[in-house]
């Protein structure tokens, strides 16, 4: 194609994408002010509504030629008409009004208790019972039971030849992490929680113990309550392994999603098995994963091995980008890896270390300065992995065989050769984020503001890549792996924001942002500090969040909140085309800033 020919290509294209562009801004501004030349509507809560909150807020719009009521009382707007007042709620039912004019909205919220409420009559509520799934555990090891039952009365629990007294628990009750978005974190030390009680034993009889028998009693009057779960003690002279079956399984921190996330494992890794809850085995070092992520063998022997001479690779050729740690090892063994600010430390479990020599590359590696060990406990040995810039690229980790390699990425070769991943948060009919006032969706949003991003990156010379390009399905998965086949010099996840129900959607407003890895930090705070001051927005902070897209290794990757949705005057400025626009360059001007600093 000549040269000629080739601008007007280059030309036809930029007139399609302004012209796409055009019909993506005329679109949004339509969807944000529908709603409310129809009249009233409400885009929060349903009509009908159950919370464990204590209060709810409600997300609407109406014209401003009239007031809006909720039950009675005229509630405040934006000049656009939007509102989003927070209202207490009761226990049980609690039944809103909302009128505008002649029309009218009626909505049932009703409000649960945070714990069941224990029973009048002598008795236990039958879910509580904990433990509340089949155990395997250690000889010796501690075993907790709980219940709610009736307050003051005497509860213990029969099971395994022994009668274990429960006690009164008067702890407090900690919230869900979400109440950390809200400032409502602390322990819960005003509410009312009596009934429960708590007791704990061990057992140093091997086998299955049957199923535990939850006793109450008052005077001579005693209700029971059989658990269907049952708890087993496990024979230490039977060796059980896990073998994980497949790709960087997820462990946690106890029995369940619910827990936090440690290291993932690579297929092939082999670990002894402690015990067991439910569908969930817990490992030697501690860690649970669940069953679905192992096979289970028994072996006559422990999966370890001694750690000897190992090395640092550099790349023959630079551009390839990434140097390896690689450490032999007889048997692919678990690993933990945290990461600090100019350094990796990887623990590796049931290993030994006879180490005399590593081969360091520290004169000509332009990522990793050095290499040490330690015997930090009887079976793990900790690698510090010393990285030559306090700022980190990214990092691997995976077996080959079973030596086990931790590859350290280098920085970009320039400003010229970065690429960036932006992902559009949400997307598809299903999964559809926040709702405005006027039922805009946050799901248009980001696919708008990425647009707008990607073509402000562009213009400065980074390649982008976008994880969705249209109002599609995307689950996480395919995001996170976008990312991880790329591995961009960095990556940023745009979304919107919202709360839950004991938020205040009037007040709370601003740009958030959300880091996992500490190579993402600096990104995040810069970037963060960057936007606020550059677009004179509200701060609503920078968090540490376990959040998928926050989660790759390979790259600096962070997860920002824009704005809130359901801010009645903060959404305006969300679907404002130049507002837009300006927030798109902010972005692109601060990743930019950043990248400069960063490699000087």
């Amino acid at each position: 194609m000549s040269t000629f020919n080739m601008s007007g290509f280059r030309l036809v294209n930029r007139l399609i994408y302004t012209a796409i562009l055009g019909v993506i801004i005329c679109v949004t501004l339509l969807m944000a002010g529908f709603a409310s030349a129809k009249g009233l509507h409400l885009s929060y809560p349903p009509r009908e509504h159950q919370t464990t909150s204590d209060r709810i807020f409600f997300i609407g719009t109406a014209p401003t030629n009239a007031e809006v009521t909720i039950n009675g009382k005229v509630i405040q707007r934006s000049p656009q008409g939007h509102f989003a007042p927070s209202l207490p709620l009761e226990l049980g039912d609690n039944i809103f009004s909302l009128r505008y004019q002649a029309q009218e909205i009626t909505v049932k919220v009703k409000r649960l208790p945070l714990l069941p409420s224990p029973p009048r009559e002598l008795g236990f509520v039958s879910q509580s019972l904990k433990p509340d799934q089949n155990l395997q555990v250690q000889e010796n090891e501690q075993v907790c039971f709980e219940a709610i039952a009736t307050p003051q009365q005497k509860v213990h629990v029969v099971i395994g030849g022994k009668s274990i007294a429960l006690a009164p628990l008067n702890t407090p009750l900690l919230p869900p992490n979400s109440a950390v978005l809200t400032g409502t974190n602390l322990p819960m030390l005003t509410l009312d929680i009596a009934g429960r009680y708590r007791g704990c034993t061990s057992f140093a009889t091997t086998g299955n113990l049957g199923h535990a028998k939850y006793v109450i009693t008052n005077g001579k009057q005693s209700v029971t309550a059989n658990s269907p779960y049952t708890i087993q003690v496990l024979d230490n002279s039977t060796i059980k392994v896990a073998v994980v079956k497949t790709d960087n399984a997820i462990t946690r921190t106890g029995p369940s999603s619910d827990f936090a996330r440690l290291t993932p494992l690579p297929r092939g890794v082999q670990a002894q098995i402690t015990g067991k809850s439910g569908a969930w085995w817990r490992l030697s070092y501690g860690a649970w994963i669940a069953d679905s992520d192992v096979e289970i063998k028994t072996a006559n022997f422990l999966p370890k091995s001694m750690v000897r001479g190992m090395q640092v690779v550099s790349p023959k050729n630079k551009a390839d980008g990434w140097s390896e740690v690689q450490i032999p090892l007889e048997v692919a063994l678990p690993f933990s890896i945290a990461q600090e600010q100019d350094r990796l430390r990887v623990t590796v479990h049931q290993a030994t270390a006879q180490t005399d020599t590593i081969k360091q590359a520290e004169f000509q590696d332009q990522a990793i300065a050095s290499v040490t060990w330690e015997q930090s406990q009887p079976q793990s040995v900790t690698y510090t992995i010393q990285t030559k810039r306090p700022q980190q690229w990214g990092y691997k980790a995976l077996y080959r065989g079973t030596t086990l390699v931790i590859a350290v990425r280098h920085p970009p070769q320039s400003l010229q050769s970065v690429s960036v991943v932006i992902d559009a948060g949400h997307g598809g009919p299903d999964d559809l984020g926040a709702v405005s006032p006027t039922s805009y969706r946050e799901k248009d949003a980001t696919l708008a503001i990425a647009r707008l991003v990607e073509k402000e990156l562009t213009k400065r010379g980074a390649k982008v890549i976008m994880t969705r390009t249209a109002d599609v399905d995307l689950d996480l998965a395919p995001r996170v792996a976008i990312i991880n086949r790329t591995e961009p010099t960095l990556a940023l996840s745009l979304h919107y924001n919202a709360l839950p129900d004991n938020g205040d959607a009037e007040k709370v407003a601003g740009i958030g942002t959300f880091w996992y890895h500490p190579q993402s930090r600096d990104l995040g705070v810069f970037l963060h500090k960057y936007l606020v001051t550059k677009l004179k927005r509200p701060d609503y902070g920078i968090y540490w969040g376990n959040l998928a897209l926050a989660r790759p290794t390979v790259a600096p990757c962070l997860l920002l909140e824009l704005g809130f949705m359901i801010n009645p005057t903060e959404f305006d400025w969300i679907v404002n085309p130049a507002a837009q626009q300006q927030l798109a360059s902010a972005i692109a001007d601060g990743v930019f800033a950043w990248l400069k600093a960063s490699l000087s």
